[in-house]
């Protein structure tokens, strides 16, 4: 089956291809020139399926299924920031570094060095015929220490429950079984088995 990414996030990309390995995997950019979407949802669910739903009306294509991640992290002591925003955290234009760094300063400027914090992932998956969406997540606490340089986004100061080392440090076969992507495509492939 081929499944069209409607993201252009390497790290993404990346991540996604090697969880559905038995499937073809392609980012939209790869088909059509990427374009602006503009992600106003006020939940991860929402924004995933804004995503889906743009790519695969820009495909143009009745036969193509469009699956779109939205994640972020979310830190209790900062009543749940950055959410929804955490791509974008500190600012527009804003690297991953930039909005680690962000975060790092948020949970400091509350006076302290950690806080309980959770990832979320909602995967959308959109065709001609139907959509669905489904969600994982993965606990654990943020830190202010910056920690590894694997994965990417807010994985070098996050420890998931259960473990003392960063998503930046931890092997990536652990982070398979952990990730809250991992999680959320592992229901998302039971929808596509079934089609």
């Amino acid at each position: 089956m081929k499944l069209v990414l409607a993201t252009s996030n390497k790290g993404k990309v990346r991540e996604i291809k090697a969880l559905c390995n038995e499937h073809e995997v392609i980012p939209y950019s790869e088909l059509i020139d990427e374009f602006e979407i503009i992600e106003d949802g006020e939940t991860f669910k929402e924004n995933a399926l804004i995503k889906a739903r743009a790519v695969f009306e820009a495909l143009n294509d009745d036969s193509v299924i469009v699956v779109a991640d939205d994640s972020g992290i979310s830190v209790d002591v900062l009543e749940g920031e950055p959410g929804i925003y955490s791509a974008r955290y500190a600012g527009v234009d804003a690297s991953d570094k930039d909005n680690l760094y962000k975060l790092i300063d948020s949970i400091k400027e509350k006076g302290l060095k950690s806080s309980p914090a959770y990832y979320t992932a909602a995967i959308a998956i959109v065709s001609n015929d139907f959509e669905y969406c489904v969600h994982g997540w993965m606990y654990g606490n943020a830190h202010t220490v910056v920690s590894g340089n694997g994965g990417f986004g807010y994985d070098p100061i996050f420890i998931p429950l259960g473990y003392d080392l960063t998503l930046g440090v931890l092997d990536d076969e652990i982070k398979k079984k952990l990730s809250h992507r991992s999680k959320a495509l592992s229901l998302a492939k039971i929808i596509l088995e079934t089609l």
